[in-house]
């Protein structure tokens, strides 16, 4: 990190950061404004940034999880008061100011899927390569946030046109900024398949999960943005040799995050094309799905969603649970998802079921409004093509909800495939079905018409589902 006295388009199209920076020493104070060079720096060391900016410049609070929308006024380096001095440094701030919006690179305008690092890492399949990425994305308020993930890309040159996208959306693993999902390629379902085919996959962490939380648990319009911005990061990386057609491929939480992208994608990435998504035992409803759950289930998402929403959006845990409630919800929620049947996850799931078990968020105001903020009961005629995969021996994600889902879409004109499986748990139904969903990506990239399973539900009835 260095000074620079000035600021020009020509630094910003070089790689300048154009934020303004906290008052820290080795910063250069210029007409009001306060500007650094930052290097690169590793996800793992994420700090809040404070920019400063002329009075008038919405500006933004980094790193926390809303915008502070006003500027922080900067004491003028110049003690004098002569009207002079203050209209001569006026005019450089805007003029400054002026020459860094034509340029595209003001301070506090947010750049959603600018990749900020792409970093070589070991672990690809034979004749594949891979990279670490930290990117900008949007929060549930829409402020710009970071999130970090992987990117494995086929070696050798890419087709003219370039090569597809798949977007994987992970499945729970905790609410925890230390719970980065992806530590191993191996947990992306079918990849050695996906690279095979000359594919390029992508896989968020997700904003909070790797990088300083907090991490906004079915939160549904953040969600969609970590794993839209994931595919602008994807196409930025020009050793990649990334397109703009993509899929996108999510189980669980991720199958809540697919569906919310289908849903969001036209309006927030229109320069993306999406060409299908695939949502595996993903909850729609929530309300509905938790009063479905088994009380142990229910105790643990109840504990997973509550803590995290009130960091998100500030709910009081004061209205759901007493002193003691919310400090078996702290101590539940503070490590990540690992072995589900060792001693301290049982004991962990018990005390959760004897406090939380019985209790419905969606009857509890703010949690309600919550629910249904980031609930999604259909997509609409003109969405992407859908993928729907559920198991009847799912005991987390509830068949009927997911039915009626189906139905809903499909009466709204939404071109929907369903594949129902039998007998496969929730933690395996990705896996089970991976060899057909990417199948079924591949006609969506090859241009085929997906056709549509929506004569099954206007047939079956509303019991066809459970």
């Amino acid at each position: 990190m260095f000074d620079r006295p000035g600021l020009s388009a020509g630094d910003c199209r070089a790689g300048l950061s154009c934020s303004a920076a906290r008052l820290t020493h080795g910063s250069h104070e210029s007409g009001g404004m306060l500007w650094e060079r930052r290097e690169p720096r590793s996800w793992e060391s994420q700090h809040r940034r404070i920019q400063a900016c002329p009075e008038s410049l919405d500006c933004r609070l980094r790193g926390s999880r809303r915008s502070d929308s006003r500027c922080i006024e900067l004491a003028s380096a110049q003690s004098g008061s002569q009207g002079l001095e203050r209209m001569r440094n006026a005019v450089t701030r805007w003029l400054l100011l002026a020459t860094l919006l034509y340029s595209g690179c003001a301070p506090g305008l947010a750049a959603p899927g600018k990749l900020l690092e792409a970093v070589a890492t070991d672990g690809a399949p034979a004749g594949a390569k891979a990279w670490r990425i930290r990117y900008e994305t949007t929060d549930v308020d829409g402020d710009p946030t970071q999130s970090t993930g992987v990117l494995v890309a086929p070696d050798g040159p890419s087709p003219v046109q370039g090569r597809d996208i798949v977007a994987w959306a992970h499945g729970t693993v905790g609410i925890d900024s230390a719970c980065t999902p992806i530590r191993s390629l191996d947990q992306i379902p079918g990849l050695a398949d996906m690279l095979a085919r000359g594919w390029v996959v992508v896989a968020s962490d997700y904003p909070g999960l790797g990088t300083r939380g907090p991490h906004a648990y079915l939160a549904g319009d953040a969600a969609a943005a970590a794993v839209l911005d994931s595919v602008r990061a994807a196409t930025a990386l020009p050793a990649a040799g990334a397109s703009r057609s993509f899929a996108v491929w999510g189980h669980s939480q991720g199958g809540h995050a697919a569906l919310f992208s289908a849903q969001r994608a036209r309006s927030y990435a229109p320069d993306l094309q999406l060409q299908g998504v695939v949502a595996v035992s993903p909850p729609t409803e929530l309300a509905a799905n938790m009063q479905h759950a088994d009380t142990t289930v229910r105790g643990l998402l109840t504990a997973f969603t509550a803590r995290s929403w009130s960091r998100v959006y500030g709910a009081d845990l004061s209205t759901i649970a007493n002193a003691t409630t919310r400090g078996v919800i702290e101590r539940a929620t503070s490590g990540c998802e690992g072995d589900p049947f060792s001693a301290a996850a049982l004991v962990r799931l018990l005390r959760l079921r004897a406090r939380l078990g019985s209790l419905d968020l969606g009857g509890r105001a703010p949690w309600d409004g919550l629910m249904a903020r980031n609930s999604i009961t259909a997509l609409a005629a003109g969405s992407a093509p859908l993928l729907l995969v559920q198991s009847d021996a799912d005991g987390l994600v509830a068949t009927p909800v997911t039915w009626r889902f189906f139905e809903q879409s499909c009466k709204r004109g939404a071109a929907v495939n369903y594949l129902r499986l039998p007998d496969t748990g929730h933690a395996t139904t990705a896996i089970a079905s991976a060899d057909r969903a990417i199948a079924w990506i591949a006609e969506r990239f090859s241009g085929q018409a997906a056709g549509s399973d929506c004569g099954l539900a206007m047939s079956a009835g509303t019991d066809a589902g459970g």
